[in-house]
């Protein structure tokens, strides 16, 4: 008998087995993963990993190897809406029932292993890929890189893409000690591809180090603007007139370029032609990057939650333009630099929002307020930023608020946004 049979009742228990909710190590998984002969999932594996961009870069790569024809297995995290989400076979979400038998087959194999939520949620990814008959499989690394989860598997290719200070509390407090953790998932003999244009020493040091193939965005790949689209280019290739990414943002374009040379170095096994390459990066979609919902006062949602990712959403509020003004909804976890996040966006935000975050990491609008506030030495906020007990409150009183030709913006965390996101389905 499974120890339960709903997922709800699975995810509820995962999140009080283990002693930490992040506990980095592969130990653990491993000897699992091993017990499940799970370490050979598809003919091919693709890792990601890096502070912003993998969820992206992961979405694209998913859609043109599908439009290639290839049969994907995706694991992605964390989720907005539904656990379902996190894992997708041929670019469907898995049903309950199939999360629960995985679920059952880690806990049986298990023993007396104690494994985190991420840990479980990882093996069961493999289980179903295990018995999807999969072409490739692709793999987004939740935090880091060489301690996590997914690094496991020995990626055929792996990923790195742009770089920032976040986790600092695992993961370290510069950006150079956070690369050498993301090219962790990087392999001996095997392609180490880059598409942060300016990355740490620490990670063309680490695929030297490993005798990994080494290309990087800027020097062995690159982009160009072209017309009305782009040009990607190798020493040895150029694909001219590429459609731009479906999702919104001039930093997709450093992601496309990176998901452009993993394909390419893995040509002679899965080649790729340029019709798919064009339906893919067309189509590509992702919910809560950039997303938007139209309307009279059209609402934008993001999952910006670190200081890099909040410049590239300032950027991008400069460049989609407003008649209106600004309203932005924000709440954060307590592990986030707010004060330089918020100092990003101050000068496109005409209207702030503070919204409640509960959990144990979820940091209260009062206390967002309070840091705000103090480090907002010069004033340069727009009027008194207003409190609100939850995402949910502040959201809906942003667009009663706001006037035609407003638009209400939603960033912060994922948590974040899957509240607006769940109020406006």
């Amino acid at each position: 008998m499974p120890r339960f049979n709903s997922l709800t009742h699975w995810l509820s228990w995962q999140e009080t087995l283990h002693p930490s909710k992040i506990d980095l190590g592969l130990e653990r998984v491993a000897h699992v993963a091993g017990r499940m002969q799970l370490l050979a999932p598809a003919h091919g594996v693709i890792t990601v990993a890096g502070t912003n961009g993998k969820g992206s870069s992961i979405a694209m790569l998913e859609a043109i190897l599908l439009s290639a024809g290839y049969r994907t297995g995706c694991y992605s995290s964390p989720h907005l809406l539904r656990y379902n989400e996190r894992i997708r076979i041929a670019g469907k979400e898995i049903e309950d029932a199939t999360l629960c038998a995985a679920f059952d087959a880690a806990d049986r194999a298990r023993g007396d292993t104690s494994l985190s939520y991420f840990e479980f949620g990882t093996l069961a990814a493999l289980f179903i890929f295990s018995q999807s008959s999969l072409d490739i499989a692709l793999l987004e690394v939740g935090m880091g890189g060489r301690l996590d989860a997914v690094n496991i598997l020995d990626a055929d290719a792996a990923l790195v893409t742009a770089i920032d200070i976040d986790h600092s509390a695992w993961l370290g407090e510069d950006r150079d000690t956070i690369g050498r953790e993301k090219a962790g998932i990087f392999r001996t003999g095997r392609p180490a591809i880059c598409s942060d244009p300016e990355p740490p020493a620490s990670v063309p040091q680490q695929a030297q180090m490993l005798s990994a193939r080494w290309y990087a965005l800027g020097s062995e790949f690159n982009w160009t603007r072209s017309g009305q689209g782009w040009t990607w280019q190798t020493s040895g290739k150029v694909c001219e007139d590429l459609p731009k990414p479906a999702l919104p943002g001039t930093h997709q374009l450093n992601n496309a370029a990176g998901v452009l040379m993993v394909l390419e170095t893995l040509a002679e096994r899965f080649p790729v032609p340029r019709t798919a390459i064009e339906q893919g990066l067309a189509s590509v979609t992702l919910p809560g990057r950039c997303q938007v919902l139209p309307g009279a006062v059209e609402s934008i949602l993001d999952v910006a939650h670190n200081p890099a990712s909040a410049e590239k959403l300032a950027q991008l509020l400069r460049q989609r333009r407003t008649q209106g003004q600004t309203r932005l909804v924000l709440g954060m976890l307590n592990d986030k630099d707010v004060a330089t996040f918020t100092a990003m966006l101050t000068p496109v935000v005409d209207h702030w929002y503070l919204a409640t975050l509960t959990g144990d990491r979820g940091l209260s609008a009062q206390d967002l307020y309070l840091q705000i506030h103090h480090h907002d030495i010069h004033g340069d906020m727009h009027g008194k930023p207003r409190q609100f007990p939850d995402v949910a409150t502040a959201f809906r009183h942003a667009h009663a608020d706001a006037e035609e030709g407003d638009r209400v913006v939603v960033c912060g965390s994922f948590v974040t946004v899957a509240e607006a996101l769940a109020c406006h389905v």
